[in-house]
């Protein structure tokens, strides 16, 4: 190595990212690009890229119902990404007091049973989710093993 030569170390890549949305049906679609863009940030993509997005739109569509109907001016979403050894996680803070829970489909063709049915699915594709409150609110967090790596 010449005398002049230095080594640069790569700088440390985040680990958990942070954003704040407005309470709005568009905030949907903007967690879902930020998400995309961080997978592709930290390399991660292949087979965990649609899950993951799919787990977000459900956590940020279900926190925007949650503060439907709040008097103005209505707090912002928070949506968290963690990269923690394997495992990806995905957290989404609303003021809403509400539990969210699971609810089955009974086949009966209500505008009440569309409230839930998303929960069925986090609870399929997640390896684990869960509610944490949150002082005002609450966090609904889903995690995703992250895909073994390739072998050259």
């Amino acid at each position: 190595m010449s005398a002049r030569a230095r080594f640069v170390a790569t700088p440390p890549v985040a680990t958990a990212v942070a954003y704040r949305f407005p309470s709005d049906a568009r905030s949907v679609g903007w967690a879902r690009r930020e998400l995309r863009r961080q997978l592709r940030a930290w390399r991660v993509g292949g087979e965990l890229a649609e899950p993951a997005a799919l787990l977000t739109s459900e956590l940020v569509t279900n926190a925007v119902r949650a503060h439907a109907g709040l008097v103005a001016p209505v707090p912002a979403i928070g949506v968290r990404f963690v990269l923690a050894g394997d495992r990806l996680r995905l957290e989404v803070h609303d003021v809403g007091d509400g539990e969210p829970v699971v609810k089955e489909s009974t086949g009966v063709e209500e505008e009440e049973t569309e409230c839930g049915r998303g929960l069925v699915l986090v609870d399929a594709l997640a390896s684990g989710w869960g509610v944490v409150p949150a002082g005002t609110g609450k966090v609904v967090w889903a995690e995703l093993p992250l895909p073994a790596p390739e072998m050259p």
